[in-house]
């Protein structure tokens, strides 16, 4: 037997798992009518099949109509839940996987205006900031029916076969009874500790009443809400022992803080230049408390991490969430001693954030995560090796080598600069963004391991190109800063890029038009304004950086709040001129007709990219295609055959920010799926 802590098996009361490391319950928004369906299945069975000894489903599964899905919930109040989740549960079964879910009545952390138009409720009227809906307080019979409805939900899941379910007492209704900060009620269900709890064991008491007391219930549950009036550390520890004392739990998960606001949930579950596994000692603190089966998750985003949480005994099972949205395979890597090829998680939290805005959960940089039915994550060997020419080494150009390589094909990759990397090089120029580099270095170590050749320096044109003889060339050359488009003073103006790569300067009095929402605006506002400078940041938007989203917003703010910085949502830059030795910048709105002025001493300008599109229009009439992608055979995952010209030497194709201003997922995307069929 391995002496590796965490491929150790560890037995949960009747139940054996295979090893220690699991996935914690969270919602990656794939439900279909609010019903667990095949992409769901197959995004939990992937990581099943690979090796993980516990996958936790449905982050906030709701117990009740008065509960409607925030962010894509499983609906484990209809009876229909039961076929969809018993597929799931038996297929990961098949390889191996233990299969809980997590079960909530949401209380006032979701919206009225969802599901049934029902009012939400709670122990408290006052509105949760992160979803604005004002809570009905909750009634005697409100109570009742909800007791009932956990009972009910959990007999579902037993008849599914799940191997035990998880309550969520984190932000939810459960623990708003809990906390003083969330309960205003008179009579038994407020006051003293007791009282608070009595709601929480009238529903572990209903469930054991209905499922026996031979199915798995556990429950995630906040400790210490980090918050004045709140649950203190003290109080969580006591209702840690209260929940074991109790014999209707079987385990605790434990987290530490509140949810109730994109900052407060961001120390919950940090992003990327945030500590890793910032809660770790504290729930090992529970664990030493009540000797008790303790889980956790939280920023562990690698082997290491895991497997100290488990030697040093603060965790029986640790959480790997976010790591296995990354690489679903880390633990067959860790199996097979490949560890150095784990796909990183870099915390860009591009998965969480798309949750919560209403999207479904994407890897920043593995596009197979969610798309497991469209996209699998094995790339197959070619029938027949090709020449394939890529130029540019941003995440796309690397990503496009890497899966042609897996292909079996032959790869060249030029790159005009000295190294690899393109924009996320000046993404990671901003210190607690250096985990970025991560997508390009993975990348690189992956090419290099499949014989990809690679040209740094080499500035390809098309007499480069053609000299290869190529069957296939890529160009992913990505795009240089838009700074046009005032109606005067474009040549007054330098680039959010020009800040961060230090071409230009940061002024003492400087405007930041971000007519893009996304990370560049805001890091060179932060980069200013740490030198002490006087900064505005207008945009055109209602708020402010939409592309950028709440969580990971929110160590920008915390920046940025710290300097003089002011935020103008509705105003744009519509012209520049000199005034003297600084420059007059003129807003406009979409709203009217008016017209501001300011007067600073440097204008910057986020504005997105212009494609860098001279080599592929340069190389097109030598093609075969003439560029040409056939979109419905791309979607199908199906090989390109469009021959326009059959004359032409080789296939041309572009992706990324050569074809437009996106994003890195989008680029990668653009790879992955274009190159596993070439």
């Amino acid at each position: 037997m391995s002496s590796d802590p965490i491929l150790q098996p560890y037995r949960l009361k009747h139940l054996t798992l295979r090893n220690r490391v699991f996935i914690s319950s969270h919602e990656p928004a794939y439900t279909e009518d609010g019903m667990p369906k095949d992409r769901y299945r197959a995004y939990h069975v992937e990581r099943a099949r690979a090796g993980v000894a516990l996958t936790m489903t449905a982050g906030s599964a709701s117990v009740s109509r008065d509960s409607p899905p925030a962010f894509g919930n499983i609906l484990a109040w209809k009876d229909e839940v039961v076929p969809w989740m018993k597929a799931l549960a038996d297929e990961c079964h098949d390889h191996g996987a233990a299969v809980m879910i997590q079960l909530t009545h949401l209380g006032r952390r979701t919206r009225w205006d969802q599901g049934d138009w029902l009012p939400s409720l709670s122990s408290t009227g006052d509105r949760e900031p992160a979803h604005r809906a004002f809570p009905k307080l909750i009634e005697d019979w409100d109570i009742a029916r909800i007791v009932s409805d956990y009972a009910d939900a959990a007999e579902r899941m037993k008849a599914a076969g799940l191997d035990g379910i998880e309550l969520e007492a984190y932000g939810h209704l459960m623990d708003q009874f809990w906390s003083p900060l969330t309960n205003t009620l008179d009579g038994p269900y407020n006051g003293p500790l007791d009282n608070r709890l009595r709601f929480a064991f009238e529903v572990l008491q209903a469930i054991r009443d209905r499922v026996g007391p031979g199915f798995i219930v556990g429950i995630r549950m906040v400790a210490d809400e980090c918050a004045e009036g709140g649950i203190t550390r003290d109080e969580g520890v006591e209702i840690a022992r209260r929940m074991k004392a109790s014999g209707l739990v079987d385990f605790l998960n434990i987290i530490r803080g509140r949810i109730d606001t994109d900052a407060a949930l961001t120390d919950v579950i940090p992003v990327q230049g945030m500590r890793s596994a910032p809660h770790l000692d504290f729930a090992g603190e529970l664990r030493a408390a009540t000797d008790f089966p303790v889980l956790h998750a939280s920023r562990i985003p690698d082997v290491a991490t895991a497997r100290h949480a488990i030697a040093a005994g603060k965790l029986d099972l640790v959480g790997m969430t976010r790591a296995h949205i990354a690489d679903p395979h880390l633990m067959a890597k860790v199996l097979r001693g490949e560890e150095d090829r784990i796909r990183p998680c870099v915390g860009a939290n591009y998965c969480l954030d798309r949750i919560y805005q209403g999207g479904a959960a994407l890897c920043l940089h593995n596009p197979s995560t969610g798309r497991e039915l469209d996209l699998p994550h094995a790339v197959d060997r070619a029938d027949a090796p090709l020449s394939v020419s890529v130029v540019g080494a941003g995440p796309g150009g690397l990503e496009a080598a890497r899966v042609c390589a897996e292909r079996g094909h032959r790869v060249t990759l030029h790159e005009a600069a000295g190294h690899a990397g393109g924009q996320i090089r000046l993404l990671a120029q901003l210190p607690r963004r250096r985990e970025m580099l991560s997508v390009v270095e993975w990348r690189v170590a992956e090419c290099e391991r499949l014989g990809v050749t690679f040209r740094y320096n080499s500035f390809a044109d098309e007499e480069t190109v053609a000299a290869e003889s190529p069957d296939v060339v890529i160009v992913a050359t990505g795009g240089l800063p838009r700074t046009e488009g005032l109606f005067e003073g474009d040549d007054l103006v330098v680039s959010a890029w020009d800040i961060l790569s230090g071409d230009a300067q940061p002024g003492r009095n400087v405007l930041v038009q971000d007519g893009a929402g996304d990370h560049a605006g805001l890091m060179a506002a932060e980069r200013i304004a740490a030198t002490g400078a006087s900064v505005e940041i207008v945009t055109a938007e209602r708020t402010l950086a939409p592309e950028v989203m709440g969580m990971t917003l929110t160590p920008y703010m915390r920046e940025l709040q710290k300097g003089d910085v002011t935020f103008t949502p509705t105003w744009k830059l519509i012209g520049a001129t000199r005034a003297g030795n600084g420059l007059d910048a003129v807003l406009g709105s979409d709203y009217g007709a008016m017209t501001r002025h300011r007067k600073v001493d440097q204008i910057v300008v986020n504005h997105g990219t212009l494609p860098l599109d001279d080599l592929y229009f340069g190389l097109k009439p030598l093609s075969s295609n003439l560029g040409e992608v056939d979109y419905e055979a791309l979607i199908a995952g199906a090989p390109q055959r469009v021959e326009a010209n059959p004359e032409g030497r080789f296939r041309l194709f572009r992706i990324g920010d050569a074809v437009a201003s996106r994003n890195i997922h989008a680029a990668i995307h653009d790879a992955f799926r274009l190159c596993r069929v070439i």
